[in-house]
Parts: C-alpha cells; structure tokens; sequence
C-alpha cells in the first residue's frame, strides 16, 4: 500500500467513525419511520420498480430500514436475494421467501446477521441481477461510496465486472449522508443512486 492509499483508507475510516457516532444516536422510532419513508423513494427509480430480480440486504440495528422495501419488492412479485455471509467474508446469496424465511445466524467476531434460511444460490447468483443495494455509511456527489469497511461488497462489485454485468448499483442512506466529496481511490465503483428519506439522489440512472 503506497502513502496515497493509506492516506485514503486512514480518511475513510475517520469518516466512516463519524458517520456511524451519527447513526447510533437514532432511536427505533426514528429508524422505523425512516425506513418506511426509504421504501417509497426507493420505488420512484425505475430501475427498481420495474426490476425483475433485485439483490438486497437485511438492515442491522441503526442502519437505514430494508425491511419495508423488501417487503414492497416482494408483494410486486419482485424476486428479492438476500446475502449469506461466507467464511472468507464473500457473499453467496438465497431467495427471500417472506420474514417467516430468515434465521438470525451469529458469525465468529461479528454482529448477529438476519439471513435467508432456503438453500444457498452460490456467489454467483447476484448476476442475475437488474438492480443490486449496496450498504453504505455515506455517498458523494459523483457517486462514490463510503463502504462499511468490511470488503464483501468490493468482492460483489468486483464480480459483475468481471461478469460484463452492470446492473443498476443503488446505495440508502439517511439524508444527511449525502457529501460533497469524498476520499476514493481508483478501484471505487460509483453507485448510480442514492435514496434517502426524502429524496432520491441519481447518479447515471
């Protein structure tokens, strides 16, 4: 790692501290309210709308609420893949199939995750894919975004590329999580948007 990149991940980090100090001063109320605002922003994209298949992930704690989307995409008769955290910190993925579906799995050094119990799609399964939702603490003006830090979206990004696939990359987030700039280094994917609370941020869609 050269000074240039450590300077961006020791930034990164900073911001993302920050970030999260913010998030977790959230109330249950206030994340549950919001996630139901996020659902129906969330549907005025086309691209997630009209989706065939859309890759999610189940929201832990303060993050930004899935729930109300996912349950949205579902009754649309949207076929909606939840990830499943692997050993190596990959995800493969399983079809959601209602709440009754997923199990609370408790993964050595992390928090408890809420993932799908059928039987697993592989890692491959994100290609099929016409819109993929990325977890974030935070996006910039030119789509950049700012990662949990854990490596298994890069892993997924990095997948669709080398598969030719590009579906609509879409990051939520609470509104004031959009930034002007921020720390990036060229391997970065931009998302194509960014749904917030009371509005949706596009990017290239």
């Amino acid at each position: 790692m050269n000074e240039t990149q450590r300077q961006a991940d020791s930034g990164k980090r900073t911001l993302r501290r920050e970030f999260l100090s913010v998030r977790n001063r959230l109330t249950e109320d206030d994340v549950r309210e919001k996630a139901v605002l996020l659902a129906e922003r969330a549907l005025e994209l086309p691209v997630l709308a009209g989706a065939s298949t859309v890759a999610a992930y189940v929201s832990m704690s303060t993050e930004p609420g899935t729930g109300p989307l996912i349950e949205a995409l579902d009754a649309r008769g949207v076929r909606v893949l939840l990830p499943v955290l692997l050993a190596d910190n990959d995800l493969s993925w399983g079809a959601y199939q209602g709440p009754d579906s997923l199990v609370e799995v408790h993964h050595r050094g992390k928090m408890a995750l809420h993932e799908p119990s059928g039987p697993p799609l592989g890692t491959d399964a994100v290609l099929d894919a016409d819109a993929v939702l990325l977890p974030g603490v935070a996006v910039d003006r030119a789509g950049v975004r700012l990662g949990r830090g854990g490596g298994s979206y890069d892993r997924v990004l990095a997948r669709l590329a080398r598969a030719g696939k590009d579906p609509a990359l879409v990051v939520l987030l609470y509104d004031a999580e959009v930034v002007a700039r921020l720390p990036h280094e060229p391997h970065d994917r931009p998302v194509h948007a960014a749904v917030t609370p009371s509005k949706v941020h596009r990017f290239g869609v």
